[in-house]
This record gives structure tokens, C-alpha cells and sequence, in this order.
């Protein structure tokens, strides 16, 4: 046995600071082996990161320190402790309880005899066997050095798994709000994990909004960050980067190309579409190899068409949204109703579809197209549709026909906006009791979004001045929504206005008349 590793020596070694260390936890019931394997590896270094140490003297201590610590690399574990098996039944907790696949397992024994190397590396996930009579210090290096690279691969082929699944949700929910968000958070997974790293990056762009009111055109803003850089979302690129940084941000922005430094690079992603966009990555290895560049290179270039791809379907869908806007405030301003009160409905059928539990997808859906609720009032003639009082039988026959002009205006689009305009026109008058018109449909019959639209179109309409009303304050509004709970209105989504009647107040705030 090699007598420095296992010598009586009491030395502690001072631990590592967690940051920036590689943690490995030391199982074993004799305190002097902590202390020796500790004097061992003192001096150890990978990747520039040294060891953290964490100790447990059973088994049971070992199970607490595995949950605590999930990131830690390697465990050197003694197979009898408290039992002669306490070690086996650690290493089956970390695998099957613990669900951690990632640890490197290395078994040490000092009677291996009750522990058979063969029967234990067939029976068990663990990584290495070693009796504690030939575990050298020298072959103690080797062995953590060796765990450290698979531990350091596994961690890059995970990051490049979560990447992939980021993009790959990405290209499916390709209509999802935060679509372009998680598409680029995958590409910035995808990259560290080409490189072995996984520290801090940045994704920046001229293409976003700041939170600078006044914003150059041309001027870089953080879309979305990793590590420190996670709460630098929206601000300027130069108010977040160091002045050396910025300094190689602005020569990859000269050269249009890559800028690599002593542990960070800079890439500029460049296409037809795009104004500028660059791509920040710290903790990158300090030698790259000549492929590795190339694929960077390449990577980058394929990362902004794909990104621009995304960001142009979000631009027809924005230009959508503008159109049936614009065409509702045209409609609109045959009637003293402003143009807001179609934005207000539409934001105010936002909250409430969110609060109903609508999907992402059907709450966007609903806001977009209920601006198109009263487009059959363009069959409507000027008299009735401004009429001051109360109508007669016969116009306010009329009037109740644009539900139907509304739909058949809208009905058979095979666009989806279109034809959700066309349900909420055909819809938004129906009441849950089967009172309401064109059609006296009753409770769960009326389409979900025709429930919403009518809540918020009556919400929106009462606290507002009419040309045969004026406004009403917040709480005759809320008392009168409550009184028509199960009659007008879906008694769910009574509750649900309810509930967020002061986020409703705020949309009414921000688009006043």
C-alpha cells in the first residue's frame, strides 16, 4: 500500500470554494481516509477548476449528501461501513431514487472479498472498481481524472439533448409566443455544448425593443442571456459587456466574423433579413481545435437563418394582427365607439382566456380575432347603429342581424384568425341561460370564445361612455357582471373576471379613449 495516500497524516486540506470546482464526495467510515485522499488531490487541477471536497461517514449521510449536492462529479465510496453492503445500497440509491445518472461512481474497498469486483461491476451502474491496498495516489489521479472527462462529455452531450429538445419544441409550437425565446436559449445550449462548456452567453440583437426609450436604431440590445447575463435581457449590449468585451463585440461587428480571446468569442451572425446580431460564449476551452472553429462558423451562419425564420412568421402574424385592427377602428368610427375598445376587448379576452385555463395558443388566438366580433355592423344602417335612444322592434331586429352578417362575412376563411372571427361574431350575443340572440344558444353550446368576448365587450362597454349611456364606475360594474353570473354570462368566467378585475382595470388604463 502506498503510505503516503493511506498514511496516519491528520492534515486537513482547506476546501474549495463552490464556484468554479469540480465537487466529488467522500464516502468512507474512517476519518483519516478523508483526510489523506483530500492531502492527495490537494493540488489537483482540470479545465482550471480544482476540487471541491464533501465528506459523509455512512451511508445515510451519503444518501443526504447526494440529493443536496446533484451536480457533483464524482463519489469515491466505500462499500462497508455501517453494513457490509451499506456502499452497494448508496450506489443503487443514486441511480434508481436519486434518478442521477451523471455521477461517476467509483468503488473503493478495503475487503474485496465481500464485494466481488465482477459480480458488483454486472449488479451495479457504478464506473470503477478499486481495492484501497492498490489504489496508489498516482492511480487516485488517474482514476479521478478519468471520471472528470466522462463526467465533463456526459454533461455536453446532455446540454446538446436539452438543446435539441428546445429547438425541436420550438420548430412545433413555431407560433407560440415566446417561440423565438426558446429557440434561441436551445442554439445557445447547442453551442456551449459544441465547446465543452456551459457558462455564461448572450444573444444580442438591433432587432429587439429596449427598455431605452431613446435607442439607436443600429444598437445592439441583449434578446437573451445565460449565467450573469440572465438578468440583462432588453438592455443595451455596451451596458452590460466589460470595456475589454465590448471592445472585441465591436471588432467581430467590424469584420463580420469571429473574435476569439483567452476564454470568450464573439460571433456575428449576418444574413440578408437581419440588421446585426451577435453571439457571446464565455468559458470556452482554451485551445480550439481547427474544426471546431469551422463548426462554430457554420453554426453561427445557420443559427441566424433560423432565428430570421421564426422572427419573419412572427412578422406575418404581427401584420395579421395590425390589419384586422385597423379594419375594426375604421368600423368602428361609424359609431361613437373608439378605436380602443376593440384593443381593450381584445387584451381584456387575453387575461380572461389565461385565467380560464385556455392554452397559450387559444388565449392568443381569442385576442387576435375579437377585434372581428361586431364586423356585421357594416351592414348596419347609420341610423340604427348610432341611434341615441332606445331602438324599436323592428331596428333592433336589425341591429341583432349582425351577429349572422358578421359570420357569413368571416365564415369559410382558411386562415385561422379569419374563421375564430367568424365563431365570436356569430356568438358574442348569446347568453348562458339561452336568452341572448341570434340563435338562443344555451350554456356550454356557445363557443368558449363567444363566452369571453361577450364578457369583456359588456365590461368594456359599460365602463365607458355610449352614445345612449354614460360610463360606470368599477363597482356597479362588477356588481352588475356578478348579478348576470349563470344568466349572461359563463358563471366560470364570472369568477375568473372576478379575480383579476384589477388587471382588467389596467388594460382599460393603458388604451383610454
Amino acid at each position: 500500500m502506498d503510505d503516503f495516500l493511506f498514511s496516519d497524516e491528520p492534515t486537513e486540506v482547506a476546501e474549495q470554494e463552490a464556484s468554479g470546482t469540480w465537487k466529488v464526495i467522500i464516502v468512507d467510515d474512517e476519518p483519516e481516509v478523508h483526510a489523506v485522499t483530500k492531502l492527495a488531490l490537494s493540488d489537483f487541477e482540470f479545465q482550471k477548476k480544482r476540487l471541491e471536497f464533501l465528506s459523509a461517514y455512512s451511508g445515510e449521510e451519503a444518501r443526504k449528501v447526494i440529493i443536496d449536492h446533484p451536480d457533483a462529479a464524482i463519489v469515491l465510496l466505500d462499500v462497508v461501513m455501517e453494513t457490509d453492503d451499506a456502499g452497494l445500497q448508496v450506489a443503487q440509491f443514486i441511480r434508481e431514487t436519486a434518478k442521477n445518472n451523471h455521477i461517476r461512481i467509483i468503488l473503493r474497498t478495503g475487503q474485496p472479498g465481500q464485494a466481488p469486483e465482477r459480480q458488483v461491476i454486472v449488479n451495479y451502474d457504478i464506473n470503477d472498481y478499486k481495492s484501497k491496498t492498490e489504489l496508489t495516489a498516482q492511480k487516485l489521479f488517474t482514476v479521478v481524472m478519468s471520471s472528470l472527462r466522462s463526467y465533463r462529455d456526459i454533461l455536453a452531450i446532455e446540454q446538446s439533448r436539452q438543446g435539441l429538445e428546445k429547438i425541436i419544441c420550438a420548430s412545433r409550437d413555431i407560433f407560440a409566443t415566446h417561440s423565438i425565446e426558446h429557440f434561441i436559449k436551445g442554439v445557445m445550449q447547442q453551442l456551449t455544448s459544441l465547446l465543452g462548456t456551459v457558462d455564461e452567453a448572450i444573444y444580442a440583437t438591433s432587432l429587439v425593443a429596449s427598455n431605452e426609450p431613446y435607442q439607436k436604431q443600429d444598437q445592439l440590445i441583449v434578446f437573451t442571456g445565460r449565467g450573469e447575463f440572465e438578468e440583462s435581457e432588453g438592455k443595451p449590449i455596451s451596458e452590460v459587456l466589460k470595456p475589454e468585451q465590448l471592445d472585441a463585440c465591436n471588432q467581430a461587428l467590424k469584420e463580420k466574423g469571429i473574435i476569439y480571446k483567452d476564454n470568450y468569442l464573439f460571433a456575428y451572425c449576418s444574413s440578408e433579413y437581419n440588421h446585426s446580431s451577435m453571439l457571446f460564449i464565455s468559458g470556452i476551452p482554451e485551445f480550439l481545435t481547427d474544426t471546431q472553429k469551422h463548426l462554430i462558423k457554420i453554426f453561427t451562419q445557420n443559427v441566424q437563418l433560423a432565428y430570421e425564420n421564426v422572427q419573419l412568421q412572427a412578422e406575418i402574424e404581427d401584420t395579421q394582427q395590425e390589419l384586422v385592427y385597423r379594419l375594426s377602428e375604421a368600423l368602428e368610427q361609424r359609431s361613437t365607439e373608439t378605436g380602443n375598445h376593440v384593443k381593450r376587448v381584445a387584451y381584456i379576452c387575453h387575461a380572461l382566456a389565461e385565467g380560464y385555463g385556455l392554452s397559450n395558443r387559444d388565449a392568443e388566438l381569442v385576442r387576435m380575432a375579437s377585434p372581428l366580433h361586431d364586423v356585421g355592423k357594416v351592414g348596419i344602417p347609420d341610423a340604427i347603429l348610432n341611434k341615441p335612444a332606445k331602438l324599436a322592434d323592428d331596428e333592433w331586429k336589425v341591429m341583432q342581424s349582425h351577429t349572422d352578417k358578421g359570420f357569413q362575412i368571416l365564415k369559410d376563411s382558411r386562415r385561422e384568425i379569419v374563421n375564430t372571427g367568424a365563431i365570436i361574431a356569430r356568438d358574442h350575443h348569446e347568453k348562458w341561460d339561452g336568452t341572448g340572440y341570434p340563435v338562443g344558444k344555451k350554456g356550454e353550446d356557445i363557443h368558449v370564445f363567444g363566452r369571453i368576448v361577450a364578457l369583456a365587450d359588456v365590461y368594456d362597454a359599460l365602463r365607458h361612455k355610449r352614445c345612449y349611456k354614460e360610463a360606470w364606475d368599477v363597482e356597479r360594474v362588477v356588481t352588475e357582471i356578478s348579478n348576470q353570473k349563470g344568466l349572461h354570462f359563463d358563471p366560470k368566467l364570472v369568477d375568473v373576471f372576478n379575480n383579476i378585475v384589477e388587471d382588467l382595470e389596467a388594460i382599460l388604463v393603458r388604451f383610454p379613449d
